[in-house]
């Protein structure tokens, strides 16, 4: 089956889909980095839902995408803002997630980490602040699950200094009984987190959050960079204490953070290792045997198709995430919670469809294509 795909002119062009997938089979967690895929989630496509309504989840499609990235080596990053965190999904059912998800990674074996946040909280003043983020805390670590800390709208609205982030996170550490991961995510992802640590000025920035580090290196197990910027990244990476880890959060520098330098490594947490979570886990584990020309050789050629699902604005790249989930055959729909699917265009929907396709990451292509094709069709897209 060939399709008529809208091109970047405003014309239509035939592109013919590959016939086979890649040969990704099921393996074991990578050795020589840690790989967490920050998962999405399933709409339930029945629920009649008003635009300011709860989530509604298809809890068993959710839990099965996430057993999926267990087969494969993966580690899952729960509740993160791949799972639409502030963006159509709220705290009462992501905590419901955060206790579905550590209670089916703990029946399979699977290795997981939830966010921890204050969404439940509009605004506040600093010490609700506190409270809300020791309210998921608590629930986090009673899961059973790894806490990632998440950067706080709520926070970035309150506080007036880096003192008051210090503040905040130094008492949040305290609280937690185990290691934590520290996630600073850019404002390119979420504009609300201008500014977060006390400043615009990115160096500035990284020294307040080195100093949150610093003061309780044995409460951070990494940190999570989701800036966009490679250079900036190995700089920090190479100012942590030893033995906190530098999670990648990257998704245009990503192949060549993870394979790192003479210096060091980052490992990885990841939103495009959902749609690529197989091929990166085996991209991986080409690392293990030292092999880093074969790793490149897997991964770089991923990194159009991940700039393109991130383009501006980027924090809709979940839009892609789901859309290419639905084409791969892990749900039976294109809905999102809060109706995300109208968040991207249709060329760009037929870029996404091309570069994975190319990739080889559908693993039946026949599917993909007359998905595609049905999309199309609701496009007006004659074929």
């Amino acid at each position: 089956m060939s399709l008529l795909l809208p091109g970047p002119d405003g014309t239509t062009n035939r592109y013919e889909p590959r016939a086979a997938p890649l040969a990704l089979p099921p393996g074991p967690p990578p050795a020589s980095r840690s790989v967490f895929s920050a998962a999405h989630v399933v709409a339930d496509p029945y629920a009649d839902v008003a635009p300011d309504a709860p989530a509604a989840v298809d809890w068993d499609a959710t839990l099965a995408f996430r057993r999926h990235l267990w087969s494969h080596g993966l580690g899952v990053a729960e509740a993160m803002d791949t799972a639409q965190r502030g963006m159509g999904l709220d705290w009462p059912v992501a905590a419901e997630l955060i206790r579905r998800s550590a209670a089916e990674a703990k029946a399979v074996g699977g290795r997981i980490a939830c966010g921890v946040g204050t969404d439940q909280l509009g605004s506040g003043a600093l010490a609700e602040v506190r409270a809300a983020y020791e309210e998921q805390l608590a629930l986090v670590e009673e899961a059973g699950a790894q806490p990632i800390v998440m950067a706080s709208r709520a926070l970035a609205a309150a506080a007036r200094s880096a003192e008051d982030y210090l503040s905040v996170y130094e008492h949040l550490l305290r609280q937690a009984s185990g290691p934590v991961i520290l996630h600073w995510l850019g404002p390119m992802f979420d504009p609300a987190l201008d500014g977060y640590w006390g400043s615009a000025d990115l160096d500035a920035a990284t020294d307040t959050f080195l100093d949150v580090i610093a003061a309780h290196p044995d409460k951070v197990d990494g940190i999570k960079v989701s800036l966009l910027d490679a250079r900036r990244e190995v700089e920090l990476r190479r100012r942590l204490p030893d033995g906190v880890r530098c999670y990648t959060g990257d998704d245009f520098n990503y192949p060549e953070l993870i394979a790192g330098d003479e210096q060091g490594f980052s490992h990885a947490l990841l939103g495009i290792f959902d749609p690529l979570g197989p091929l990166a886990a085996q991209a991986v584990r080409l690392l293990d045997k030292g092999d880093t020309g074969a790793f490149h050789a897997t991964l770089d050629p991923t990194v159009p198709l991940s700039r393109h699902l991130f383009e501006p604005p980027t924090r809709f790249y979940k839009t892609g995430v789901v859309f290419l989930a639905w084409l791969a055959g892990h749900q039976s729909h294109f809905t999102m919670v809060g109706g995300l699917q109208s968040a991207r265009s249709l060329r760009h929907f037929a870029r996404a469809y091309e570069l994975a396709d190319g990739l080889g990451l559908f693993p039946d292509p026949s599917l993909a294509a007359s998905r595609m094709k049905s999309l199309l069709t609701v496009y007006g897209v004659a074929q």
